[in-house]
């Protein structure tokens, strides 16, 4: 499987600020993104703990983490493989599509072109 991204996105990040390795599922180790089609964006930005679709949607109050950096997509159809959750309040949560676990990124409905993967949450090869 892949590194993960604690090393720091130095390694992960071309001149042109885009990734340059595939994300992957830190689970299954199914591709999310191809190389160089997300940009590195830090945002403060709470994911839940990792779990399973169902149980995600099921937690009203869950634990969690602050994560800053991010792979920012600004198109759905950029990802080779992704899930979403119903609606959290305005907020869907993405998860793998073949293992479904997750959160792995946010996506806010009032902005259309916003998807973001957290690095901490992902796999790079």
């Amino acid at each position: 499987m892949g590194e993960p991204a604690a090393g720091g996105p130095e390694e992960l990040v071309c001149a042109r600020g885009r990734n340059r390795k595939a994300v992957l599922c830190q689970r299954c180790g199914s591709r999310v993104l191809l190389p160089g089609t997300a940009t590195f964006a830090r945002r403060e930005l709470f994911l839940p703990s990792m779990k399973k679709k169902t149980a995600l949607v099921a937690s009203s109050d869950p634990d969690g983490d602050v994560l800053q950096d991010h792979w920012l997509v600004d198109d759905m159809f950029s990802f080779e493989n992704v899930g979403f959750t119903k609606d959290v309040g305005n907020i869907k949560f993405l998860i793998c599509a073949d293992c479904e676990i997750g959160p792995i990124g946010w996506h806010c409905l009032d902005d259309k072109k916003s998807f973001y993967v957290a690095l901490d949450r992902v796999s790079h090869e």
